[in-house]
This record gives C-alpha cells, structure tokens and sequence, in this order.
C-alpha cells in the first residue's frame, strides 16, 4: 500500500473536500475528538478552503482514493475564531499559517504520510512567505471513559518536528461527542513553530 502524498490547491483543492469531508467524519470519531459529525456541517466547515487563496490541501492517495488528508490556510482567515485564544500571545497572526486537520485511516498509518503532511503544508506556507506555523489539538482528561487502554499521545512526534505548545494559547470549541446527546465545549492547545 504505498501512499502517494500530492499537494492540492484551486481547482484539485476544490475536487477533493467532498472526500475530505467523509474524512474528516470517520477519522474524528475515533479518541481523542470522538466526533459525531454529518456531510453538512463539514460542507459548510470545508467552504472556508474554498474561500481561502492561501488554503492548501495535501492529499495521501492509495492509487486514485483518498485515504488521507491535511489542510491549511493562514491563520489571519480564522482570525475570529482564534482571536480570543491569541490575545495575550504577542503574536502577528498575518505571519502564522495554520495547518489545521490531519486525517488519516488506519490502516494506512506508520508509513509516513504524517511527515509528508507536514513538510508539504510547511513548504506550502515557506512560499507564502509566513515565518511560523501552527495547529491546534483537542485536550481531554487522561480518566476519560472512552480513552482506549493502549492511546499514545501525538506530543512527540510534534516534538520531533519542532513543534512546541504555546502556553495559555488554547481554543475552545463545541462538537457532539459519540456519546453525547448534545455539543460540549473542548479546549484544544495550540502548538507553534518558527520556519
């Protein structure tokens, strides 16, 4: 299953997030986002992509599928949902890209599609001219029931790549969880590093 890692943007960019979207579905109800989504809010969500001229999507493809997927845009465009986490951060976020998901399914996973994700979302942003990249990820209680046994965090990795959290940077944001009957609010922690 050797994965093809290709970088998307205009009109392929456009092409694909209808794939990103059941994605994003799948992925996301897994630990730690346990994400009870549907195709119109993550039509709605995705749009932002389309509006974005700096929005890239790398795809992770097993022949002509989709099998994996990471997005970016620059962080000014999110300005109004990240303004109150980056108040007090003292950063310019004109000079932030942010890469935002990645997803992936299991089966494809250990052959190095989230390096390829990252270095082609960070080269993308390097063009662009911006000097720091960033993401955000979910926070959730280590006791929290539906944490499986055998969860590995994804901090070293980040680490690796010279990711690093940015303290008191975190988000907050409401989604229905698999096992809820209504939206809850989850802080995500942002992690920043310079390019």
């Amino acid at each position: 299953m050797a994965l093809r890692i290709e970088t998307l943007t205009g009109a392929a960019l456009d092409a694909a997030l209808e794939d990103v979207a059941r994605l994003r579905i799948e992925v996301f109800r897994a630990w730690p986002y346990l994400y009870d989504g549907d195709l119109a809010y993550e039509r709605d969500y995705l749009q932002s992509y389309r509006d974005s001229a700096g929005a890239v999507v790398v795809g992770a493809f097993d022949g002509d599928r989709l099998v994996g997927a990471a997005t970016g845009t620059p962080l000014s465009d999110h300005a109004e949902d990240f303004a109150a986490a980056f108040a007090t951060s003292g950063l310019d976020l004109d000079e932030i890209f942010y890469c935002a998901e990645s997803v992936l399914l299991a089966a494809y996973r250990g052959q190095g599609a989230g390096h390829g994700f990252f270095d082609a979302r960070e080269g993308h942003a390097r063009a662009l001219g911006f000097k720091r990249c960033a993401f955000c990820a979910v926070q959730r209680p280590t006791e929290h029931p539906l944490r499986p046994a055998d969860y590995a965090p994804l901090d070293p990795f980040w680490h690796k790549r010279g990711y690093a959290p940015l303290p008191g940077v975190v988000a907050a944001f409401s989604w229905k969880d698999v096992d809820q009957e209504a939206e809850t609010r989850k802080p995500l922690q942002f992690w920043l590093r310079d390019l």
